[in-house]
């Protein structure tokens, strides 16, 4: 189920950032709010009444032509684009300025619910101050003082008013879900029309969790799938499509509806820092994934090209080495054929159970195959194991004491696990538990 996303927006200097550090809480740091995504503290997770939602902390915006200006406008614009809903902040002390009035009329464009905030109200005596702002015409507008805390609260109420519905799928579901994700310019539109024209059962269109987004599905070999698209840019030019962190924001949401995640590189370009950071995200989320080296036909290749370039792919991704690599390409639909399968291994993969008494077998044989070393003077001792959850899948070790259960001999357990069952294509993850 995807979380609601808010964006907090006004011109500089009404408090934004400091109303987004109390949001996001103590424990979330200026410069790492959600990591790898940005290094100017846009994006962040947030939590209000059990609720979870990301909350999106902009430039302010001002009027004027200067670069600067207009890069942090189109921050502003994008993120509102984004939002589920808005915070719009203005500033009680200095009343209603011509920039609150245009950022206004920005707002108004957005056709989102939008949650008017007066901050600097920092004593009940200024609250008669406030009146002025339903001129703004969005309601009711909410004291709130970002330095004492105050009246946050009462808005985030207010805020949760606001979101929308979140339908979780039916259990007996068996859809697959997947999603692309990379970065700019590596075919993912591409590779979506292929994908769908070279399948030509379309069955429909389903409206998306997110504005401007459709998800499509389509049937191969009697299963559905249904591939998850994210919203695009509204607007063109170089402003836009430089704000790669909205481009992370998109794929988050993404990833977060998935149950298979595509990760595109761009075998002309090679692999770049960049794409390490996106599938990082899909890896941490656990979701399965399949690696997707698109425009294979724009190199020049041999017989060891393919293996040439799986080795630098292994290399840069250690933390994807249970993903499948499928070199293809969206232009002349060259090896197409071979990426649904993938993505069905995956999927049933991600969601597969072991008995118990097998899986017993395999970590006795392990322990056979490897004793476990002694650390500090301490043996560790392993009872059993049990598979606890799928999507990943899960386990349980029980142990005398889990701080011996070194991180090393913690990977040897996964590569037996792996070698015995499977699972390529999603991660697994192994807990240690001390036996009661």
């Amino acid at each position: 189920m995807r979380k609601s996303t808010v964006a907090v927006v006004g011109r500089p200097n009404v408090g934004k950032s400091t109303i987004f550090n109390r949001l996001v809480g103590e424990r979330i740091s200026i410069v790492e709010d959600t990591p790898g995504v940005t290094r100017d503290r846009i994006y962040a997770e947030a939590e209000w009444l059990n609720t979870n939602f990301n909350i999106i902390d902009t430039g302010g915006i001002e009027l004027g032509d200067e670069p600067l200006l207009v890069q942090m406008r189109a921050q502003a614009e994008v993120a509102i684009n984004e939002a589920d809903v808005i915070i719009f902040m203005v500033n009680g002390r200095e009343g209603i300025t011509g920039a609150d009035e245009e950022v206004a009329k920005l707002l108004y464009k957005s056709n989102k619910p939008v949650v008017l905030a007066v901050n600097k109200v920092d004593n009940p005596d200024m609250r008669d101050q406030i009146y002025e702002f339903y001129s703004l015409g969005f309601g009711e507008p909410f004291p709130i003082s970002g330095t004492h805390g105050l009246g946050l609260g009462d808005m985030l109420d207010e805020v949760l008013l606001h979101f929308p519905e979140r339908a979780m799928p039916d259990e007996d579901d068996d859809t697959i879900r997947f999603s692309l994700i990379g970065r700019p310019n590596v075919g993912k539109s591409s590779l979506v029309n292929t994908i769908l024209g070279e399948e030509r059962v379309i069955v429909s269109d389903i409206e998306g969790t997110t504005r401007d987004a459709i998800d499509t599905s389509f049937s191969k070999d009697d299963r559905d799938y249904v591939i998850i698209d994210t919203a695009g840019m509204r607007k063109r030019g170089k402003v836009y499509e430089t704000l790669e962190k909205y481009s992370v924001m998109r794929a988050l949401k993404a990833i977060e509806r998935s149950d298979v995640v595509l990760v595109v590189l761009d075998a002309e370009t090679g692999i770049i820092e960049q794409d390490k950071k996106i599938a990082g995200y899909a890896h941490d989320a656990g979701r399965a994934i399949v690696i997707v080296v698109n425009k294979w036909d724009a190199i020049d290749r041999d017989e060891k090209t393919m293996k040439e370039f799986e080795d630098k792919v292994r290399q840069q991704f250690q933390f994807l080495d249970y993903a499948p690599i499928v070199y293809l390409s969206a232009k002349t639909k060259k090896r197409i054929h071979t990426l649904v399968p993938n993505i069905l291994q995956a999927s049933e993969n991600h969601t597969k159970r072991v008995q118990s008494s097998i899986l017993n077998e395999v970590i006795m044989d392990a322990l056979a195959m490897k004793p476990v070393p002694s650390l500090k003077g301490k043996k560790l001792r392993i009872f059993y194991a049990t598979q606890v959850a799928v999507a990943p899948p899960t386990f349980v070790v029980f142990v005398n004491d889990p701080d011996l259960l070194h991180f090393s001999y913690e990977r040897f357990l996964e590569n037996r696990i792996r070698d015995a069952f499977g699972f390529e294509g999603t991660p697994i993850k192994i807990y240690a538990r001390q036996r009661k």
